[in-house]
Formats: C-alpha cells, sequence, structure tokens
C-alpha cells in the first residue's frame, strides 16, 4: 500500500494512483500541453541538446567527461519514460509507485545536472583548447545549467504541501533521503583512492559510516518506490526515526575523526596543500589528494546537517493508517 501525505500527517491508504489530482492531464497528447508537461520537455530538450554536443567533437573523455555524459544521458532517457507513460495513461502499470517515482528522479536529476554544470566545466572544460570542441562543451555546459533549473522546478512544484494527498518521497524527509544518498556517492568517487584512508583504523570507520547511512537511506527509498513500506516487521516511522537518528550519531564521528586524522599532524595528517606533492600543479581529469580529503570533509558536514533536518522533520511527520 502506498505511503501519502496529508499535511503533517503520513497515512497509508488503498487510493488508486487515477484517484490523485494532477495538474497534467494523462492518456492524452494534452499532458504536454499542461505545465508540467512543458517543463518535462523542457527537460527532455535540455539535456539531449547537451550530451549531443558534446559527442558531436568527442569532448567527454576521462572520468569527469564520463560522469557528466552519463547523467545527460540518464537523464533523457528516464525523463522520455515519464512522459511516455503520462502521455499512455500507463501509471497504474507502471512497477513503481507513480506518487513517489517522478520527484524522486526529479530530484536526483536536479543534483546530477547540477554536479555535472560544476565538474565538467571546471575539472574538463577550462583545459580544452580554443575551438569547435571547447564551444560546444561550453554551450553543453549552459543547457546542463538549464535541465537543472528545469528539474529543481519540478520538485519545487510537485513536493508535498498543507491539505494534498501525496507520496512519502515529496515530504521533506524523502527529499532529503534523496540528497543523503547523492551526497554519499559524490563522497565515495572521492575516497576511491584507498591510500586516502586505508592502514588508519579511525579512517576506515569513517568510510564505514557513509556505506552504512546510504545503505539505510537507499532501503527507505526503495521501499517507498516499491510500496513495500508494510513488509518491514517494525511501523515504518518508528525505522525512519531510528535510521535518521542512528545516521546522525554515526555522521558526527565522522564529522570529527575525518579531519582530525587528514589535517592534524599529530594524527599523521597533512594540514597544509602546499606541502601534497601532487596539488602543485593543475591537471586536467584529475583531483590532488589533499583536494579530495577537504572535499570529504565538506560533504561529511553537509550530509550530517541534512540528516539532523531529516530527524528533526521526520519527529513532526504523523503516520495514520487508514
Amino acid at each position: 500500500m502506498p505511503v501519502t501525505v496529508t499535511r503533517t500527517t503520513i497515512t497509508t491508504t488503498t487510493t488508486s494512483s487515477s484517484a490523485l489530482g494532477s495538474s497534467t492531464i494523462v492518456g492524452s497528447p494534452r499532458a504536454l500541453t499542461q505545465p508540467l508537461g512543458l517543463l518535462r520537455l523542457l527537460q527532455l530538450i535540455s539535456t539531449c541538446v547537451a550530451f549531443s554536443l558534446v559527442a558531436s567533437v568527442g569532448a567527454w573523455t576521462g572520468p569527469m567527461g564520463n560522469w557528466s555524459m552519463f547523467t545527460w544521458c540518464f537523464c533523457f532517457a528516464v525523463t522520455l519514460i515519464i512522459l511516455i507513460v503520462e502521455l499512455a495513461g500507463l501509471q497504474a502499470r507502471f512497477p513503481l509507485s507513480w506518487r513517489n517515482f517522478p520527484i524522486t528522479f526529479a530530484c536526483y536529476a536536479a543534483l546530477f545536472c547540477l554536479s555535472s554544470s560544476i565538474i565538467y566545466p571546471t575539472t574538463y572544460v577550462q583545459f580544452l583548447p580554443h575551438g569547435r570542441s571547447r564551444d560546444h562543451a561550453i554551450a553543453a555546459t549552459a543547457f546542463s545549467c538549464i535541465a537543472c533549473v528545469a528539474y529543481a522546478t519540478e520538485v519545487a512544484w510537485t513536493r508535498a504541501r498543507p491539505g494534498e494527498i501525496t507520496g512519502y518521497m515529496a515530504t521533506v524527509p524523502g527529499l532529503l533521503k534523496v540528497l543523503e544518498t547523492f551526497v554519499a556517492c559524490i563522497i565515495f568517487a572521492f575516497i576511491s583512492s584507498t591510500q586516502l584512508y586505508q592502514h588508519k583504523p579511525a579512517l576506515e570507520w569513517c568510510v564505514a559510516v557513509y556505506a552504512i547511512c546510504f545503505i539505510l537511506a537507499a532501503v527507505a527509498i526503495l521501499l517507498n518506490l516499491g510500496d513495500c513500506t508494510n513488509m518491514l516487521p517494525i511501523p515504518f516511522p518508528s525505522f525512519l526515526s531510528g535510521l535518521a537518528l542512528l545516521s546522525v550519531l554515526l555522521y558526527a564521528t565522522a564529522l570529527v575523526l575525518w579531519p582530525l586524522y587528514q589535517f592534524d599532524e599529530k594524527y599523521g595528517g597533512q594540514p597544509r596543500r602546499s606541502r601534497e606533492h601532487n596539488c602543485s600543479t593543475s591537471h586536467a581529469h584529475y583531483v590532488c589528494d589533499w583536494d579530495r580529503r577537504l572535499a570529504v570533509a565538506i560533504l561529511t558536514a553537509i550530509n550530517l546537517l541534512a540528516y539532523v533536518a531529516d530527524l528533526v522533520y521526520s519527529a513532526r511527520l504523523v503516520f495514520v493508517r487508514v
């Protein structure tokens, strides 16, 4: 059974998806003339133009270019699927909860496009020589920014509001779950080099914290997308509150230990970037170790704040089964 929210009350109901009020006319080409349909067309076009510009000149080599190309292609493909489902009126046959899937994807897509709009120009475009390839890459970055704004606008339009019945993922705690898992994925990318934490139990503990909290948040998201919240051995609200509290405690330890063992000389850390031998010059497609350590410390603080907000908002929600 789906999980829906009314005001500050989370309600489990058996209401079919067709009973939900929607600003989009489904099962008809008129769906594309509605505000949400037009917004999704903008998302589709901007991501298509972004990866087409880059692909036409082959300006996507290296891990950063590959990530950006994957982002634009993935967002284009899923947006196209959503449009087809809306046009054909196939929400009831879609394997995932339609109350939760579109806004979950829109939130992820906004974060994906935001990351590409920052990473691609700073780690790839600036190292390209002036010419056609650079011009196409700059234009692709502009369309990536447009896509990011379009996906963020969809999230703002479709998130839960007082008096509405919608999915858990449209609530603030649901959207925070998306942010938490996304930030964790970025952290994993920065710590892909095992030399940053190996042979130091405190730093290995931090990596375990990132992995454990990511898995728990991902499980919460998947349970909602699959309408499987009633399969838990404990009530779903208790699971959410316990998850948020545990994550806050774990991340608090990581926020202390990671900077301490990475930047304090007493614990074998390196406090100054200038002393790092591989940070003396800039290289395309490469982030030096000291910058990786700093990025992980900042992202750890961001995720801790997200989990604290998640805990506060989850405590304010009241769940009712009808």
